[in-house]
């Protein structure tokens, strides 16, 4: 693999929520930190595809919300890459991030580092071609070119926005930007793969100081912004935090929209690797391949008379008899069901529930914390039972309760609590109670997770019942 000239820097954009992917994916846990049908989440699998060192890659730069930092950190030390993880205070899109990431680039790896913008949820299996395709961009992006990865189209798709190739570059491949379009109706998608237009991909390679300078040309406030909120920046627990109140005067608009489309820097680079961005359950189902009469399941279902069916299951027995081009998707506590053709109206779906103000459109039965998880088994009016899972060398905040006590039954691994001023050992198969008032904490001193059931009793049992007074994990 030929060597870049210039330093090529991966850029993860990993703060997505992934609401067309609900119910599997919520604001709680979004899509990017998700395996679906595979060993691998997305996001580790973007981090695996990166170009090596070798032929001029670094460190790759994550850029992501607070709640997501330790999965960003977790998932990527399991399969041994360091990031440098960028916090954001406050979702502004894409142009934010980008501009962002680009000046920390050029911090890091000098004026003349190439950046490498790629999202943190899409699906390329070909990784060989995808890394050739990164080289023969970078060598467009030295020739001074904003260069965004084209995806030759397989079909006429709506989903997908399109770019028009104009004259050649000197780079095999390459092209100028003649124009950006939105995504089209079916008949103007028909029209523009007969006229050889690229699916926009979205994905990026761009000289950093090029793309400052368009950017303090055509977003003055976002490129002021994107410096200020850097130079405020802070390293908290290995996080780089941006300063929040610069941070969040940066107006919200898209890359496309500030730079891409303005610029007359713009080049195309035809990506001949497979491609989807899964941002619908079409496209998941898309990714597999169908068994008997159509379907394609993942999970426990069992089908009767059905054809063209797509179920997704997470938790609970899916049955279906007589389905025809149905998709439903199960998880512990909620269930999609729908026309498979109806897959782009998830997300409004979503947005009813969350005017609703349902729990479900926005987290997990499970919810993960920096510690590991915790899951509700069974909750009445005045007693709520979890499964809490404690990863070794992992530890709670020291807190206490106002209007609850708790007791813990341990099935699974050792705990170190402290009660108050003790300090005991609480092994598996044996139990402590935790008094109203009384100032607790549990740690996990072992090598394997630590299992424990908790039941809570009193008059009021919300999250927000917590009083921390110490925390490794700065929550206090």
């Amino acid at each position: 693999m030929t060597m870049a000239v210039s330093k090529i820097v991966p850029v993860i954009l990993a703060g997505g929520s992934g609401t067309r992917l609900w119910p599997i994916s919520r604001d709680s846990m979004p899509k990017q930190f998700l395996a679906l049908g595979s060993e691998r989440t997305f996001y580790q699998d973007t981090l695996l595809r990166l170009p090596p060192k070798s032929a001029g890659g670094t460190d790759p730069i994550v850029i992501t919300a607070d709640a997501f930092r330790f999965f960003a950190r977790r998932q990527a030390a399991e399969i041994g890459v360091n990031p440098t993880i960028i916090l954001e205070p406050a979702r502004r899109d894409s142009a934010a991030a980008l501009i962002v990431a680009a000046r920390y680039a050029q911090k890091l790896y000098g004026d003349d580092c190439l950046v490498l913008a790629l999202a943190a949820d899409h699906l390329v299996p070909d990784v060989a071609l995808f890394q050739q395709a990164c080289l023969d961009g970078a060598a467009a992006a030295e020739e001074g070119h904003i260069v965004t990865f084209g995806i030759t189209p397989t079909e006429p798709r709506t989903s997908y926005g399109y770019i028009k190739p104009g004259k050649p570059l000197g780079t095999p491949g390459a092209f100028a930007v003649t124009s950006f379009v939105e995504k089209p109706d079916r008949e103007t998608a028909g029209r523009y793969v007969a006229e050889g237009y690229l699916w926009n991909s979205g994905n990026f390679i761009f000289p950093a100081a090029l793309m400052l300078a368009e950017a303090a040309k055509f977003e003055p406030e976002i490129a002021a912004g994107a410096d200020k909120t850097i130079a405020g920046a802070h390293e908290d627990l290995g996080f780089i935090r941006l300063e929040e109140k610069s941070f969040v005067a940066i107006p919200a608009k898209s890359i496309d929209y500030a730079v891409l489309e303005r610029t007359d820097r713009a080049a195309v680079i035809e990506g001949r690797f497979s491609w989807s961005d899964i941002g619908s359950w079409d496209a998941v189902r898309d990714s597999r391949s169908p068994g008997e009469h159509g379907n394609v399941t993942t999970g426990p279902v069992a089908l009767i008379d059905s054809q063209n069916a797509f179920i997704h299951s997470e938790g609970p027995l899916v049955t279906g008899i007589g389905l025809d081009n149905m998709t439903v998707v199960a998880s512990e506590d909620a269930i999609l069901i729908m026309p498979s053709d109806r897959a782009q109206d998830v997300k409004h779906l979503v947005a009813s529930l969350k005017a609703e103000k349902r729990n479900e459109a926005n987290e997990h039965i499970k919810i993960h914390r920096p510690w590991g998880t915790y899951q509700t088994i069974c909750r009445g009016d005045r007693f709520h039972v979890k499964k809490i899972v404690v990863e070794p060398g992992a530890k709670l905040s020291l807190q206490k309760h106002h209007h609850r006590a708790e007791h813990w039954v341990v099935v699974r691994g050792t705990a170190e609590v402290t009660l108050n001023d003790t300090v005991r050992t609480v092994n598996e198969n044996e139990s402590i109670y935790l008094p109203l008032g009384a100032i607790h904490r549990v740690a996990n001193p072992g090598k394997i997770p630590l299992e424990l059931i908790e039941v809570q009793t009193g008059s009021y049992l919300g999250e927000d019942d917590i009083v921390r007074i110490e925390d490794i994990y700065a929550r206090v």
